[in-house]
Protein backbone atom coordinates (compact mmCIF):
# COMPACT_ATOMS: atom_id res chain seq x y z
CA UNK A 1 0.00 0.00 0.00
CA UNK A 2 1.48 3.34 -1.06
CA UNK A 3 2.07 5.85 1.74
CA UNK A 4 -0.30 8.77 1.89
CA UNK A 5 0.97 12.01 0.46
CA UNK A 6 1.40 14.88 2.85
CA UNK A 7 3.92 16.76 4.93
CA UNK A 8 6.55 14.65 6.75
CA UNK A 9 6.24 14.01 10.45
CA UNK A 10 8.08 16.68 12.46
CA UNK A 11 11.38 15.84 14.13
CA UNK A 12 11.36 15.82 17.96
CA UNK A 13 12.80 19.32 18.21
CA UNK A 14 10.91 19.88 21.45
CA UNK A 15 13.51 17.71 23.23
CA UNK A 16 16.11 20.47 22.82
CA UNK A 17 16.50 23.94 24.24
CA UNK A 18 18.20 26.84 22.47
CA UNK A 19 21.53 28.05 23.79
CA UNK A 20 21.15 31.17 25.92
CA UNK A 21 22.88 34.15 24.29
CA UNK A 22 25.62 36.01 26.14
CA UNK A 23 24.48 39.40 27.53
CA UNK A 24 27.14 41.53 25.88
CA UNK A 25 25.36 44.47 24.21
CA UNK A 26 28.56 46.51 23.90
CA UNK A 27 30.51 43.75 22.12
CA UNK A 28 33.32 45.11 19.95
CA UNK A 29 34.66 42.05 18.13
CA UNK A 30 32.36 42.31 15.05
CA UNK A 31 34.02 45.56 13.98
CA UNK A 32 37.59 44.36 14.43
CA UNK A 33 39.87 43.26 11.59
CA UNK A 34 42.47 40.55 12.10
CA UNK A 35 45.79 42.02 11.03
CA UNK A 36 48.17 39.33 12.27
CA UNK A 37 48.10 35.58 12.75
CA UNK A 38 47.58 34.05 16.20
CA UNK A 39 50.02 31.61 17.74
CA UNK A 40 49.32 28.18 16.32
CA UNK A 41 49.41 24.89 18.18
CA UNK A 42 48.94 21.61 16.35
CA UNK A 43 47.04 18.93 18.28
CA UNK A 44 47.19 16.36 15.44
CA UNK A 45 49.33 13.99 17.48
CA UNK A 46 47.11 14.06 20.55
CA UNK A 47 43.52 15.15 19.90
CA UNK A 48 43.64 14.09 16.26
CA UNK A 49 45.32 10.78 17.02
CA UNK A 50 42.99 9.76 19.84
CA UNK A 51 40.03 10.18 17.47
CA UNK A 52 41.27 7.29 15.31
CA UNK A 53 40.08 3.72 15.75
CA UNK A 54 43.64 2.58 15.03
CA UNK A 55 45.93 5.27 16.51
CA UNK A 56 49.22 6.10 14.83
CA UNK A 57 52.24 4.07 15.81
CA UNK A 58 55.57 5.65 16.74
CA UNK A 59 56.89 5.79 13.15
CA UNK A 60 53.75 7.41 11.71
CA UNK A 61 53.80 9.90 14.58
CA UNK A 62 57.41 10.75 13.77
CA UNK A 63 56.51 11.37 10.13
CA UNK A 64 53.58 13.55 11.16
CA UNK A 65 55.77 15.54 13.56
CA UNK A 66 58.30 16.19 10.79
CA UNK A 67 55.48 17.32 8.47
CA UNK A 68 54.15 19.75 11.08
CA UNK A 69 57.63 21.19 11.62
CA UNK A 70 58.01 21.61 7.86
CA UNK A 71 54.72 23.55 7.79
CA UNK A 72 56.11 25.94 10.41
CA UNK A 73 54.39 24.96 13.66
CA UNK A 74 56.30 26.16 16.73
CA UNK A 75 54.00 24.40 19.23
CA UNK A 76 53.04 20.77 18.74
CA UNK A 77 51.13 18.77 21.31
CA UNK A 78 52.97 15.52 20.80
CA UNK A 79 50.82 13.14 22.80
CA UNK A 80 49.34 11.96 26.06
CA UNK A 81 52.37 10.11 27.46
CA UNK A 82 50.45 8.52 30.33
CA UNK A 83 47.82 7.08 27.97
CA UNK A 84 49.74 4.28 26.24
CA UNK A 85 53.18 2.82 25.65
CA UNK A 86 53.39 4.12 22.04
CA UNK A 87 52.61 7.67 23.23
CA UNK A 88 55.24 7.42 25.94
CA UNK A 89 57.82 5.93 23.55
CA UNK A 90 57.19 8.67 20.98
CA UNK A 91 57.72 11.46 23.51
CA UNK A 92 60.94 9.79 24.65
CA UNK A 93 62.03 9.46 21.00
CA UNK A 94 61.61 13.19 20.42
CA UNK A 95 63.42 14.07 23.63
CA UNK A 96 66.36 11.80 22.86
CA UNK A 97 66.52 12.92 19.23
CA UNK A 98 66.56 16.59 20.19
CA UNK A 99 66.02 19.53 17.84
CA UNK A 100 67.23 19.21 14.26
CA UNK A 101 70.21 21.58 13.84
CA UNK A 102 69.36 21.93 10.14
CA UNK A 103 66.04 23.56 11.04
CA UNK A 104 66.17 27.07 12.35
CA UNK A 105 62.88 26.81 14.26
CA UNK A 106 62.58 23.13 15.18
CA UNK A 107 60.10 23.20 18.12
CA UNK A 108 60.62 21.37 21.34
CA UNK A 109 58.02 18.79 22.42
CA UNK A 110 54.74 19.92 23.93
CA UNK A 111 54.13 16.81 26.07
CA UNK A 112 50.41 17.33 26.48
CA UNK A 113 48.00 16.62 29.32
CA UNK A 114 49.41 16.15 32.80
CA UNK A 115 48.32 12.91 34.43
CA UNK A 116 51.21 11.02 35.96
CA UNK A 117 52.93 10.21 39.21
CA UNK A 118 56.31 11.63 40.23
CA UNK A 119 58.39 8.78 38.78
CA UNK A 120 56.53 8.92 35.47
CA UNK A 121 57.07 12.67 35.19
CA UNK A 122 60.82 12.35 35.86
CA UNK A 123 61.21 9.67 33.17
CA UNK A 124 59.09 11.68 30.73
CA UNK A 125 60.92 15.00 31.00
CA UNK A 126 64.48 13.90 31.71
CA UNK A 127 66.95 15.71 29.41
CA UNK A 128 64.20 17.95 27.97
CA UNK A 129 65.23 21.61 27.71
CA UNK A 130 61.73 23.09 27.64
CA UNK A 131 58.22 21.70 28.02
CA UNK A 132 54.65 22.91 28.23
CA UNK A 133 52.50 20.88 30.63
CA UNK A 134 48.77 21.00 29.90
CA UNK A 135 46.39 20.51 32.84
CA UNK A 136 42.62 20.31 32.35
CA UNK A 137 39.47 19.10 34.05
CA UNK A 138 35.82 19.17 33.06
CA UNK A 139 33.82 22.12 34.36
CA UNK A 140 30.47 22.08 32.51
CA UNK A 141 27.16 21.97 34.34
CA UNK A 142 26.32 18.58 32.81
CA UNK A 143 29.61 16.90 33.73
CA UNK A 144 29.58 18.33 37.23
CA UNK A 145 26.17 16.76 37.79
CA UNK A 146 26.39 13.51 35.84
CA UNK A 147 30.08 12.54 35.78
CA UNK A 148 31.53 13.88 39.03
CA UNK A 149 28.51 14.48 41.25
CA UNK A 150 30.28 17.55 42.63
CA UNK A 151 29.39 21.17 43.15
CA UNK A 152 31.49 24.09 41.95
CA UNK A 153 33.76 23.98 45.01
CA UNK A 154 34.53 20.31 44.39
CA UNK A 155 35.53 20.97 40.76
CA UNK A 156 37.73 23.90 41.77
CA UNK A 157 39.41 21.67 44.36
CA UNK A 158 40.32 19.14 41.65
CA UNK A 159 41.96 21.85 39.56
CA UNK A 160 43.80 23.48 42.46
CA UNK A 161 45.19 20.20 43.85
CA UNK A 162 46.40 19.19 40.39
CA UNK A 163 47.97 22.61 39.77
CA UNK A 164 49.84 22.35 43.10
CA UNK A 165 51.14 18.90 42.19
CA UNK A 166 52.38 20.15 38.82
CA UNK A 167 54.23 23.00 40.50
CA UNK A 168 55.77 20.72 43.11
CA UNK A 169 57.04 18.33 40.46
CA UNK A 170 58.97 21.08 38.67
CA UNK A 171 61.73 20.60 41.26
CA UNK A 172 62.16 16.97 40.16
CA UNK A 173 63.34 18.02 36.67
CA UNK A 174 65.79 20.85 37.42
CA UNK A 175 67.22 20.94 33.90
CA UNK A 176 63.86 21.54 32.20
CA UNK A 177 62.15 24.91 31.71
CA UNK A 178 58.51 24.03 32.51
CA UNK A 179 55.61 26.20 31.35
CA UNK A 180 51.94 25.59 32.15
CA UNK A 181 48.61 25.54 30.36
CA UNK A 182 45.18 25.12 31.93
CA UNK A 183 41.89 24.32 30.17
CA UNK A 184 38.42 24.37 31.75
CA UNK A 185 37.25 21.49 29.56
CA UNK A 186 33.79 21.96 28.03
CA UNK A 187 34.15 25.71 28.46
CA UNK A 188 31.18 26.39 26.17
CA UNK A 189 28.94 24.42 28.55
CA UNK A 190 30.26 26.20 31.64
CA UNK A 191 28.92 29.38 33.21
CA UNK A 192 31.30 32.20 32.29
CA UNK A 193 31.66 33.38 35.89
CA UNK A 194 32.61 29.90 37.03
CA UNK A 195 35.06 29.39 34.16
CA UNK A 196 36.80 32.59 35.20
CA UNK A 197 36.71 31.61 38.88
CA UNK A 198 38.43 28.26 38.32
CA UNK A 199 41.02 29.75 35.96
CA UNK A 200 41.93 32.41 38.50
CA UNK A 201 42.19 29.74 41.21
CA UNK A 202 44.76 27.90 39.08
CA UNK A 203 46.57 31.19 38.39
CA UNK A 204 46.86 31.74 42.15
CA UNK A 205 48.84 28.49 42.38
CA UNK A 206 51.06 29.01 39.33
CA UNK A 207 51.60 32.77 39.89
CA UNK A 208 52.17 33.82 36.27
CA UNK A 209 53.91 37.04 35.31
CA UNK A 210 54.06 39.10 32.13
CA UNK A 211 57.46 37.55 31.38
CA UNK A 212 56.30 34.00 32.20
CA UNK A 213 52.60 33.90 31.34
CA UNK A 214 50.39 30.83 31.56
CA UNK A 215 48.15 29.68 28.76
CA UNK A 216 44.44 29.65 29.53
CA UNK A 217 42.81 27.54 26.84
CA UNK A 218 39.02 27.83 26.37
CA UNK A 219 37.80 24.73 24.53
CA UNK A 220 34.58 24.38 22.60
CA UNK A 221 34.86 20.70 23.53
CA UNK A 222 31.39 20.33 22.02
CA UNK A 223 30.29 23.10 19.66
CA UNK A 224 26.95 24.05 21.22
CA UNK A 225 25.94 27.36 19.63
CA UNK A 226 26.49 29.64 16.69
CA UNK A 227 30.02 31.04 16.24
CA UNK A 228 29.00 34.58 17.19
CA UNK A 229 28.14 33.31 20.68
CA UNK A 230 31.62 31.80 20.99
CA UNK A 231 32.98 35.21 20.00
CA UNK A 232 30.91 36.81 22.77
CA UNK A 233 32.16 34.26 25.31
CA UNK A 234 35.77 34.94 24.40
CA UNK A 235 35.35 38.72 24.52
CA UNK A 236 33.63 38.49 27.92
CA UNK A 237 36.48 36.38 29.28
CA UNK A 238 39.11 38.62 27.67
CA UNK A 239 37.57 41.68 29.36
CA UNK A 240 36.98 40.21 32.81
CA UNK A 241 39.85 37.86 33.61
CA UNK A 242 42.26 39.51 35.99
CA UNK A 243 45.92 40.17 35.16
CA UNK A 244 45.23 39.79 31.43
CA UNK A 245 48.86 40.60 30.61
CA UNK A 246 50.01 37.44 32.47
CA UNK A 247 48.03 34.99 30.35
CA UNK A 248 47.97 33.80 26.76
CA UNK A 249 44.31 33.40 25.81
CA UNK A 250 43.91 30.30 23.65
CA UNK A 251 41.09 28.68 21.65
CA UNK A 252 40.34 25.03 20.98
CA UNK A 253 37.25 24.85 18.73
CA UNK A 254 35.53 21.64 17.66
CA UNK A 255 33.32 21.35 14.61
CA UNK A 256 30.08 19.73 15.83
CA UNK A 257 27.92 22.39 14.17
CA UNK A 258 30.22 22.75 11.16
CA UNK A 259 31.28 26.29 12.09
CA UNK A 260 34.59 25.78 13.88
CA UNK A 261 36.51 27.96 11.40
CA UNK A 262 34.10 30.88 11.89
CA UNK A 263 34.16 30.37 15.67
CA UNK A 264 37.97 30.49 15.73
CA UNK A 265 38.06 33.61 13.54
CA UNK A 266 35.49 35.35 15.76
CA UNK A 267 37.42 34.28 18.87
CA UNK A 268 40.64 35.82 17.54
CA UNK A 269 38.73 39.01 16.71
CA UNK A 270 37.40 38.94 20.29
CA UNK A 271 40.87 38.97 21.84
CA UNK A 272 42.35 35.47 21.72
CA UNK A 273 46.10 35.11 21.15
CA UNK A 274 46.42 31.46 20.21
CA UNK A 275 44.53 28.70 18.35
CA UNK A 276 44.79 24.93 18.71
CA UNK A 277 43.70 22.81 15.76
CA UNK A 278 44.62 20.10 13.29
CA UNK A 279 45.56 19.77 9.64
CA UNK A 280 42.42 19.32 7.54
CA UNK A 281 40.21 19.32 10.66
CA UNK A 282 40.87 15.72 11.72
CA UNK A 283 39.64 15.07 15.26
CA UNK A 284 36.96 13.69 17.53
CA UNK A 285 33.42 13.35 16.17
CA UNK A 286 33.15 15.92 13.38
CA UNK A 287 36.69 17.13 13.95
CA UNK A 288 38.78 19.95 15.36
CA UNK A 289 39.12 23.32 13.69
CA UNK A 290 40.98 23.10 10.37
CA UNK A 291 44.21 25.08 10.71
CA UNK A 292 44.88 24.86 6.97
CA UNK A 293 41.66 26.73 6.19
CA UNK A 294 42.26 29.26 8.98
CA UNK A 295 45.79 30.01 7.79
CA UNK A 296 44.88 30.28 4.11
CA UNK A 297 41.92 32.52 4.98
CA UNK A 298 44.41 34.94 6.53
CA UNK A 299 46.69 34.56 3.51
CA UNK A 300 43.83 35.46 1.17
CA UNK A 301 43.37 38.73 3.10
CA UNK A 302 47.00 39.77 2.79
CA UNK A 303 47.98 38.61 6.30
CA UNK A 304 51.08 36.48 6.86
CA UNK A 305 49.69 33.25 8.40
CA UNK A 306 53.10 32.34 9.90
CA UNK A 307 52.61 28.84 8.44
CA UNK A 308 53.60 27.60 5.00
CA UNK A 309 51.04 25.54 3.11
CA UNK A 310 52.34 26.42 -0.35
CA UNK A 311 52.84 22.69 -1.00
CA UNK A 312 49.49 21.64 0.41
CA UNK A 313 48.85 19.26 -2.51
CA UNK A 314 51.87 17.26 -1.36
CA UNK A 315 50.90 17.47 2.32
CA UNK A 316 47.37 16.11 1.83
CA UNK A 317 48.29 12.67 0.48
CA UNK A 318 51.15 12.51 2.99
CA UNK A 319 48.61 13.14 5.75
CA UNK A 320 46.48 10.24 4.53
CA UNK A 321 49.52 8.02 4.09
CA UNK A 322 50.25 8.24 7.81
CA UNK A 323 47.16 6.13 8.50
CA UNK A 324 46.52 2.45 7.73
CA UNK A 325 45.95 1.85 4.03
CA UNK A 326 42.27 1.02 4.42
CA UNK A 327 39.46 0.97 6.92
CA UNK A 328 37.48 3.51 8.92
CA UNK A 329 40.50 4.49 11.00
CA UNK A 330 42.11 6.38 8.14
CA UNK A 331 42.01 10.13 8.69
CA UNK A 332 40.50 11.38 5.46
CA UNK A 333 40.95 14.75 3.84
CA UNK A 334 37.46 16.09 3.26
CA UNK A 335 36.44 16.36 -0.35
CA UNK A 336 34.77 19.77 -0.50
CA UNK A 337 36.93 22.44 1.29
CA UNK A 338 37.70 25.25 -1.10
CA UNK A 339 41.49 25.32 -0.72
CA UNK A 340 42.55 21.72 -0.14
CA UNK A 341 39.53 19.47 -0.74
CA UNK A 342 39.72 16.69 -3.31
CA UNK A 343 36.86 18.19 -5.35
CA UNK A 344 38.31 21.69 -5.63
CA UNK A 345 39.34 20.96 -9.26
CA UNK A 346 35.72 20.26 -10.19
CA UNK A 347 34.23 23.31 -8.58
CA UNK A 348 31.91 24.57 -11.30
CA UNK A 349 31.40 27.67 -13.39
CA UNK A 350 32.78 30.22 -10.93
CA UNK A 351 36.34 28.95 -11.26
CA UNK A 352 36.03 29.04 -15.04
CA UNK A 353 34.85 32.65 -14.86
CA UNK A 354 37.76 33.62 -12.64
CA UNK A 355 40.19 31.94 -15.00
CA UNK A 356 38.78 33.90 -17.93
CA UNK A 357 38.79 37.13 -15.96
CA UNK A 358 42.43 36.63 -15.03
CA UNK A 359 43.43 36.11 -18.67
CA UNK A 360 41.49 39.15 -19.81
CA UNK A 361 42.88 41.39 -17.09
CA UNK A 362 46.41 40.37 -18.00
CA UNK A 363 45.75 41.51 -21.57
CA UNK A 364 44.50 44.93 -20.51
CA UNK A 365 47.03 45.36 -17.68
CA UNK A 366 44.42 45.19 -14.93
CA UNK A 367 44.39 43.55 -11.51
CA UNK A 368 41.93 41.44 -9.53
CA UNK A 369 42.89 43.32 -6.36
CA UNK A 370 43.63 47.07 -6.15
CA UNK A 371 47.35 47.67 -5.72
CA UNK A 372 48.37 44.08 -6.46
CA UNK A 373 49.67 42.29 -9.50
CA UNK A 374 47.22 40.44 -11.73
CA UNK A 375 48.41 37.02 -10.60
CA UNK A 376 45.93 35.37 -8.24
CA UNK A 377 47.35 31.94 -9.00
CA UNK A 378 48.09 30.97 -5.35
CA UNK A 379 44.38 31.45 -4.54
CA UNK A 380 42.76 29.94 -7.64
CA UNK A 381 42.71 26.28 -6.71
CA UNK A 382 40.39 25.04 -9.48
CA UNK A 383 41.90 24.59 -12.93
CA UNK A 384 38.74 24.06 -14.97
CA UNK A 385 34.99 24.19 -14.81
CA UNK A 386 32.70 21.35 -13.86
CA UNK A 387 32.05 20.54 -17.51
CA UNK A 388 35.28 18.62 -18.03
CA UNK A 389 34.97 16.00 -15.24
CA UNK A 390 31.28 15.51 -16.05
CA UNK A 391 32.13 15.01 -19.72
CA UNK A 392 34.90 12.56 -18.89
CA UNK A 393 32.54 10.56 -16.70
CA UNK A 394 29.91 10.41 -19.44
CA UNK A 395 32.49 9.24 -21.96
CA UNK A 396 33.52 6.43 -19.64
CA UNK A 397 29.86 5.38 -19.61
CA UNK A 398 29.79 5.60 -23.44
CA UNK A 399 27.35 8.49 -23.48
CA UNK A 400 27.53 10.81 -26.46
CA UNK A 401 28.94 14.20 -25.54
CA UNK A 402 27.93 17.04 -27.82
CA UNK A 403 29.52 20.47 -27.82
CA UNK A 404 27.20 23.10 -26.40
CA UNK A 405 26.53 26.07 -28.71
CA UNK A 406 28.30 29.23 -27.61
CA UNK A 407 26.26 32.39 -26.95
CA UNK A 408 26.91 35.45 -29.07
CA UNK A 409 29.58 37.67 -27.54
CA UNK A 410 29.29 41.40 -27.08
CA UNK A 411 32.05 43.81 -28.07
CA UNK A 412 32.95 44.24 -24.39
CA UNK A 413 33.32 40.47 -23.99
CA UNK A 414 35.68 40.35 -26.95
CA UNK A 415 37.91 42.98 -25.35
CA UNK A 416 37.81 41.80 -21.72
CA UNK A 417 38.19 38.06 -21.97
CA UNK A 418 39.83 37.55 -25.31
CA UNK A 419 36.77 36.05 -26.99
CA UNK A 420 37.55 33.80 -30.00
CA UNK A 421 35.87 36.30 -32.37
CA UNK A 422 38.56 38.80 -31.42
CA UNK A 423 41.38 36.26 -31.77
CA UNK A 424 40.40 34.06 -34.68
CA UNK A 425 43.88 32.64 -35.09
CA UNK A 426 43.95 31.46 -31.48
CA UNK A 427 40.50 29.93 -31.91
CA UNK A 428 41.70 28.02 -34.98
CA UNK A 429 44.67 26.64 -33.06
CA UNK A 430 42.46 25.60 -30.15
CA UNK A 431 39.99 23.83 -32.42
CA UNK A 432 42.59 21.52 -33.96
CA UNK A 433 42.11 17.83 -33.11
CA UNK A 434 43.88 16.76 -29.96
CA UNK A 435 46.23 13.80 -29.76
CA UNK A 436 43.35 11.55 -28.74
CA UNK A 437 41.43 12.51 -31.89
CA UNK A 438 38.77 14.53 -30.09
CA UNK A 439 38.21 18.22 -30.70
CA UNK A 440 38.85 20.39 -27.69
CA UNK A 441 35.75 21.92 -26.13
CA UNK A 442 37.48 24.03 -23.47
CA UNK A 443 36.10 27.52 -23.16
CA UNK A 444 38.28 30.58 -23.42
Amino acid sequence: MAPKAGPPAPMPFHLYRPFTPIPLPDRTWPSRVTARAPRWCSVDLRDGNQALIDPMDVERKRQMFDLLVKCGFKEIEVGFPAASQPDFDFVRLLIERGPDPRRRHDPGPHPGPARADRAHLRVRYAALAQALVHLYNSTSTLQRRVVFGLDRAGIVDIAVRSAKLCRQLVATVPGTDIHFQYSPESFTGTELEFAMEICEAVMDVWEPTAKRPVILNLPATVEMATPNIYGDQIEWFHRNIRARDTIVLSLHPHNDRGTAVAAAEFGVMAGADRVEGTLFGNGERTGNVDVVTLALNLFSQGVDPQLNFSDIDAAAPHRRALQPAAGPSAASVRRRPRLHGLLRLASGRDQEGLRGARQGLRRVGGSLSPGRSASPRPLVRGRHSGEQPVGQGRRRLHHEVRARPRPAASAADRVLVGHPEAHRGQRDRRSRPSRSGRRSSRRT
